[in-house]
């Protein structure tokens, strides 16, 4: 998403999993459009599936949906959307995709449902030393 306020994210693509990821940033979906607007899903695991269920992670009551619509995972030290075959297709960005990787600010959505990917540096603690004293 180019709005002026993306800032780029300093990781090492392709290094380590979703552990080594979490420790450096918070990942989440927001739903920015359809049923549940303004609610956060965290992303902590390889692989969330989106649909209107049974037996999706992310379940919505949202009949353009398919039961198994597409699937967030992370994978090369980002997360990418794929769809699963469904009826209506994933749009991301405006544009169709049956796989996209992605990045913080981008859009996809699945029937009337919008889903925002936003990926936070985590506020990490300053080192702090103890000197031995002086003398």
């Amino acid at each position: 998403m180019r709005d002026g306020q993306t800032r780029k994210l300093k990781s090492s693509p392709g290094t380590g999993g979703i552990q080594e990821f979490l420790a450096k940033f918070e990942a989440k979906l927001v739903v920015v459009a359809g049923a549940g607007a303004g609610t956060e899903f965290i992303l902590d695991q390889e692989m969330r599936t989106i649909g209107r269920g049974p037996g999706v992670d992310l379940a919505f009551d949202n009949p353009d949906m398919s039961r198994q619509h597409a699937v967030i995972e992370f994978a090369g030290g980002g997360f990418r959307v794929r769809d699963l075959g469904s009826t209506n297709g994933t749009v991301v960005n405006g544009a169709p995709a049956q796989t996209a990787e992605l990045q913080h600010g981008d859009r996809m959505q699945f029937g009337n449902q919008t889903l925002q990917l936003v990926i936070e540096e985590r506020e990490s603690m300053p080192e702090t030393y103890e000197l031995p004293p002086v003398g």
